[in-house]
């Protein structure tokens, strides 16, 4: 009986340390996926697409939701280690960004399962992370940006057409293009996922 409670506690580590690892890597390539972005056309050019949210909607899709928020801020925290604190309100724009999208994808998926419920939930996710960054960028981070940077506060036509021509349309391309890759992705991914479930659970 003690063997029998050593080992299920040494078997449970175990799962807990493979976790870990799986967390860690998938944070470092997202992180790395940061920098192969790309801007829109007719949007701003700072506005820049990347694929670092598949990683972490891997790590979500295999454990939970909160599994990928934590490589959402694994992510985040190397990009700003990498780069330096020259624009946080951009890293903690990124973050919020990934976590609007990632959270009801997952929570779908691991409710529902399957390949529609994950459709539904990129759907919602992107949904979800459009109009959440379109407010917290008009009532949060573009004057905490304003301020980092020294201007003058913005005045609320220019927040609303900022967010409105720009950051809406952005969240929304950006969501559908992730999405576009994602699913065919996961198709060809699905019986590995489920593989790295069980050696976890």
């Amino acid at each position: 009986m003690k063997e029998e409670k050593i080992l299920a506690t040494t078997t449970k580590q175990s799962s807990h340390l493979l976790k870990l690892i799986i967390l860690a890597l998938l944070g470092t390539i997202s992180m790395m996926l940061m920098f192969l972005n790309f801007p829109l056309p007719m949007l701003p050019q700072y506005l820049k697409v990347d694929f670092s949210e598949v990683p972490a909607l891997i790590a979500a899709l295999i454990f939970s939701p909160g599994a990928g928020i934590i490589v959402e801020a694994v992510k985040n925290l190397l990009y700003l280690i990498y780069t330096g604190a020259g624009d946080p309100i951009g890293i903690a724009s990124n973050f919020l960004a990934g976590v609007l999208f990632i959270v009801p994808v997952s929570m779908l998926y691991h409710k529902f399962k399957g390949v529609k419920s994950l459709v539904s939930g990129l759907v919602t996710g992107t949904v979800v992370m459009a109009v959440g960054m379109g407010l917290l960028n008009y009532f949060v981070l573009l004057p905490a940006y304003s301020l980092f940077m020294g201007w003058e506060s913005m005045s609320d036509q220019v927040k609303l057409v900022t967010v409105t021509a720009g950051i809406l349309p952005f969240n929304v391309i950006k969501g559908i293009v992730i999405g576009a890759l994602f699913v065919p992705l996961f198709i060809k991914l699905k019986p590995w996922l489920e593989k790295k479930r069980m050696a976890v659970s």
